[in-house]
């Protein structure tokens, strides 16, 4: 991606000569299929006499002209436009063709398959505004926007302010000219255009101002979006965040609108969030994705607050949007929404993935060293989202939940439509708590890795606690000790139930850190160090625990506790110091019985991978039929249409490895053996579909009829998918050639193309594009952008092979190619550390 980078160095440079006040940007959207038209104003002030750039992604400039004197469009060249010889007040005019995307960068347009209408819209976020309009692509030079738009007269047209009237052609096209924003960063800047089928409400805000609400999807899926919970969580996330900020909603309206093949979650443009239509749901759906749902509603409403009306400097403090939009979406779902066990959900969830992402090579603290464009793309990960948010909920106890919420306040009115650094926040908890917080973020914000925390229980013969005490350790490569405010359990056995019996909460720092308070008394069938999460930190269980917990997981009553026991096997299986075969018993002993569903999903995603990668390959094919066969079971057992019955049936059929089982599968798609209270909907009929292809059962003709009969964009990433697992040769090199040698498919496809050609069923196939997986490498990095390049790198790494070969050549690859750009190498590395980790639990799984 040669000239579309940008340094954090060439940023601060820029922000030292520019100041931006305004842009005006005209867009035709009635030119076509492949390019669109953009006329952009923007008027700046800048060092007199000074020379520097604007960014613009275009393939055609027809005019630049700086003050009223023409510049040669050859001015424009690799995605910049060199403006010399500055006076203290300019005005740029540049005219210009885009293209459209179908990536999800930029300009997306999507054509939908039902009834071909065309829909548009935007993702900006990190560097994609300067698809569409010039545009000085950094956040701290924040400006306001003024759009105006041309379109198709039926269309409905969306952006950060309130949609106008548009004035009508007569020619079947018409004008919406929008009212300015106030100052905002680019990359929040929205378009939504098409015929998108909408409903509006409206709120009081707490500054007495009347917010009008609007819910959009797209016709064809407009009859499954259930707007009135929309807007009822909506309503319940303003109330919260402007009681506790402290600060009414600072936009004129809000928009929520749900897009086709969206690259992500959602997108906090201001006024204008865009979320992916994984949320429309069209079939049933898992309570855990239901529950996510209200999340990233919430999410992207905190963001008005954090991130929008106040935003980073510089991509380093990315994490203030984002950590704390996590934090307080799940404080918001727990007490303000119906899903009160939201931090159950968030440590299940997000903590998994902070603790993932920790101990991988990329590791980096949560304040990151953010060198340039590159850099950020791929720090959308688990420790600026999951880590952030587990650290800032240590913080707010730390200070206090009041504190924390007053300095957050004051952070608000004293920032409003600025940019601001970490110190900025801390400076303002600071005042409110009388707290010093630098030596607090220096361990916690600034510096890797996670530390783990380990019980050390002495007893004597009548089973009486002699010496308990807590050990912390940290990784080598990240040595840092830290503080941590956390809870001690101790859970017995009484009947059919393991209840808790005692609980001491104490502070842990260094690296032994004695508890006298706990000596003589008995030791319990289970002890539970971070009772309650309060830390972040992988805790362990003793060998009496651990045994304990196989037997009786499923007997503990707290869903967070249950939660944190399921969190500490598995980082003991990951980390190689339990067996992946003991793992795998535990979670078919207990899941059964597990209520929270977000726990159940996380956990079955865990069994998938410790019996396709992390059992010893002598016993996989043995450890796989036996984990399908579980699962047939525990779907047969499930209640009636509950929510474990469809997450045991999906994960049967993703697992299924015998002819048997894919016998099974195929009856149950096709009716002739039913569960009570189970539809066999569309997605679910999909899905069964892709598990009959990865066992050869269907032919690439049965999944052009099952596409037939649900022609739809969904409908086309499961066929996508499913051609993809067949499980022959010649059906792999036709995925692969899809996918690297044309570049014309959209961003879902890939992504789904990518998922089945790696299916764990197909790891035979793998080895045969190892090779060719290494050689495609820089060209795709340099030919696609970032998003399709990261959908190719990450997901065809043939992974599923876990085997010391795979790592060999990966390690041969990065060594012969240390010059490569810094975030390939990243992807690469975290590939392989996934490898190098399933080779060392399986050397520990073949020790039992």
């Amino acid at each position: 991606m040669p000239g579309e980078n940008l340094t954090r160095i060439e940023a601060q440079e820029r922000r030292a000569i520019v100041d931006t006040q305004s842009y005006e940007i005209a867009l035709d959207l009635t030119r076509g299929a492949e390019v669109f038209g953009s006329r952009t104003v923007v008027r700046f002030t800048a060092n007199e006499g000074a020379d520097t750039f604007i960014d613009l992604i275009s393939g055609h400039v027809r005019t630049i002209t700086l003050n009223g004197r023409d510049v040669p469009v050859s001015a424009h060249a690799d995605s910049r436009i060199a403006l010399t010889g500055l006076a203290a007040e300019n005005e740029l005019i540049v005219d210009a063709d885009c293209s459209y995307t179908n990536t999800g960068e930029g300009l997306h347009r999507f054509v939908d398959p039902v009834d071909d209408e065309v829909y548009l819209y935007s993702q900006f976020e990190v560097p994609d505004s300067r698809r569409v309009f010039a545009v000085f692509e950094q956040p701290d030079l924040k400006a306001t926007f003024q759009f105006t738009v041309t379109a198709p007269e039926p269309w409905q047209i969306v952006s950060n302010s309130p949609t106008p009237e548009p004035k009508k052609h007569g020619d079947g096209t018409a004008t919406w000219t929008f009212e300015q924003t106030p100052r905002i960063s680019s990359y929040i800047t929205a378009l939504v255009a098409g015929p998108y089928e909408s409903t509006f409400s409206e709120l009081t805000s707490a500054s007495g101002r009347v917010i009008p609400l609007g819910v959009f999807a797209r016709k064809s899926l407009w009859q499954h979006l259930d707007t009135d919970y929309v807007f009822d969580i909506t309503r319940k996330g303003f109330a919260y965040f402007e009681e506790k900020f402290g600060y009414a909603y600072p936009f004129a309206k809000y928009d929520q609108l749900f897009v086709p093949e969206f690259n992500a979650g959602a997108m906090e443009n201001a006024g204008a969030v865009t979320f992916t239509e994984a949320y429309v749901f069209r079939s049933k759906v898992t309570d855990a994705v239901k529950e996510r749902r209200v999340v990233t509603i919430l999410h992207e409403l905190a963001h008005m607050w954090f991130g929008d009306l106040v935003t980073m400097k510089w991509w380093n403090d990315l994490w203030l949007n984002e950590s704390f939009a996590e934090w307080a979406s799940t404080i918001a779902t727990a007490e303000a929404t119906e899903w009160t066990e939201a931090w159950t959900t968030f440590n299940a969830m997000e903590k998994t993935w902070a603790y993932r992402q920790d101990q991988l090579p990329s590791t980096h603290p949560v304040v990151a060293t953010i060198n340039d464009l590159e850099d950020v793309q791929v720090n959308f990960d688990g420790i600026t989202y999951a880590k952030g948010g587990s650290v800032l909920k240590q913080l707010a106890a730390w200070v206090g939940i009041e504190q924390f919420f007053a300095g957050v306040s004051q952070y608000f009115q004293k920032h409003e439509w600025s940019n601001t650094e970490l110190g900025d926040l801390l400076s303002e908890l600071e005042k409110t708590s009388g707290r010093e917080l630098g030596t607090w973020s220096k361990k916690w914000l600034e510096t890797a890795g996670v530390n783990t925390l380990s019980p050390e229980i002495a007893t004597d013969a009548q089973g009486l606690i002699t010496r308990f005490a807590i050990v912390q350790t940290a990784p080598a490569d990240y040595p840092t000790i830290r503080p941590h405010r956390l809870g001690v359990g101790f859970y017995a056995l009484q009947g059919d139930e393991l209840v808790r019996v005692h609980k001491l909460e104490l502070d842990v720092d260094g690296d032994l850190t004695e508890v006298p308070e706990l000596r003589g008394r008995t030791q319990p069938e289970l002890v539970l160090l971070n009772d309650e999460d309060l830390a972040y930190a992988k805790i362990r269980l003793d060998a009496r625990s651990l045994r304990t917990a196989i037997d009786h997981l499923a007997k503990i009553s707290d869903p967070l506790a249950r939660s944190l026991v399921w969190g500490a096997a598995w980082d003991q299986t990951r980390d190689a110091e339990a067996s992946a075969t003991d793992y795998v018993a535990l979670v078919l002993r207990n899941i059964g019985a597990e209520t929270e569903s977000t726990t159940v999903r996380t956990t079955l995603a865990q069994l998938q991978l410790a019996a396709n990668s992390y059992v010893a390959p002598e016993k996989r094919d043995a450890t796989r039929e036996r984990v399908a066969d579980a699962l047939w079971e525990l779907a047969r057992q499930s209640a009636a249409g509950s929510d474990n019955q469809l997450q045991f049936v999906t994960a049967f059929a993703t697992a299924a490895s015998t002819a048997a089982q894919w016998e099974q599968v195929r009856q149950v798609r096709d009716g002739e053996v039913t569960f009570e209270g189970l539809e066999i909907d569309t997605d679910l009929s999909w899905q069964l579909l892709v598990s009959l292809a990865a066992g050869g059962v269907v032919s690439t003709a049965d999944i052009d009829e099952a596409l037939e009969a649900d022609n739809t964009a969904k409908g086309g990433e499961f066929a996508a998918q499913a051609k993809a697992v067949l499980p022959n040769l010649d059906a792999r090199k036709a995925a692969w050639a899809s996918l690297i040698d044309n570049d014309d498919l959209p961003n879902t496809i890939v992504r789904s193309t990518a998922a089945g050609f790696t299916h764990p069923a197909g790891v035979a196939l793998l080895g045969d594009f190892v090779q060719p997986y290494f050689e495609m490498l820089l060209p795709i990095w340099n030919s696609r952008s970032y998003q399709i390049a990261q959908y190719l790198i990450v997901g065809l790494y043939p992974a599923a092979l876990a085997n010391k070969a795979l790592r060999d050549a990966t390690r041969a690859w990065l060594a012969a190619n240390s010059d490569a750009p810094a975030a390939l190498r990243r992807l690469v590395h975290e590939n392989v550390a996934g490898v190098e980790r399933a080779l060392a639990v399986q050397d520990r799984d073949a020790q039992q």
